[in-house]
């Protein structure tokens, strides 16, 4: 084999392994809060839009408390929900309407890197239950993944966000949301994302290149 084809050979596996890796990078500093934990003067300007907004003392107090206990890390909102019966004095049935609702969230979601990472529809009333009524049954689960807590209220607060949310309000008959910050979280997509361009890379190089730069 010539100098010239080994440097040749060289270049595109470099490029190869480099360019995906930049991208890569990228896409995990997107992926990833950069900024930091919420600051006080964020806090301060949610807190007035909540009052202008209308919401009483109590709920204040509720969204500060969240706001002031951010880590700045990504966090999983875990969704219960129970459609509503259908109404023959709503246009709407209760599936359009959560239709309507998430034609608005997604675009708000995704542009922040906030995204699904498990939804289905639940087969069986709740197998266990303690210390809470009417909780028993419920329709779907979803869960949905943020990247921080500031992303979920610039999406709260945005002033389209309560037109929007009257649509869920209307699909449904119950819900809960509970944020979790999880230890354990085999799907973040920096992870397989890696793992994949990893194995992809890998075997493309082994295919491609290795077999050319063998000794004569």
């Amino acid at each position: 084999m010539t100098t010239g084809l080994r440097n040749l050979l060289a270049q595109g596996r470099t490029w190869l392994w480099g360019a995906p890796s930049v991208v890569w990078m990228l896409f995990s500093i997107w992926y990833t809060n950069t900024a930091g934990p919420l600051k006080t003067e964020e806090i301060d300007a949610f807190i007035a839009q909540a009052e202008r907004g209308g919401a009483g003392p109590e709920r204040v107090e509720f969204l500060r408390r969240f706001m002031t206990e951010d880590t700045g890390d990504q966090f999983l909102m875990v969704n219960l929900l129970e459609m509503a019966e259908p109404h023959p004095s709503r246009v709407d049935t209760p599936e359009e309407s959560l239709a309507r609702y998430m034609e608005h969230m997604y675009p708000e979601l995704f542009k922040r890197a906030c995204h699904p990472v498990l939804a289905g529809p639940v087969v069986h009333g709740a197998l266990d239950l303690v210390g809470i009524d009417g909780a028993e049954q419920w329709s779907s689960v979803g869960i949905m993944r943020y990247r921080s807590r500031r992303d979920l209220l610039e999406i709260a607060f945005d002033p389209i966000f309560d037109s929007k949310h009257e649509f869920k309000i209307a699909a449904l008959e119950k819900t809960v949301a509970v944020p979790v910050e999880p230890f354990l979280y085999f799907g973040d997509l920096r992870t397989v994302t890696f793992l994949f361009l990893f194995f992809l890379l890998a075997v493309t190089d082994a295919l491609t290149f290795r077999r050319r730069t063998r000794p004569d």
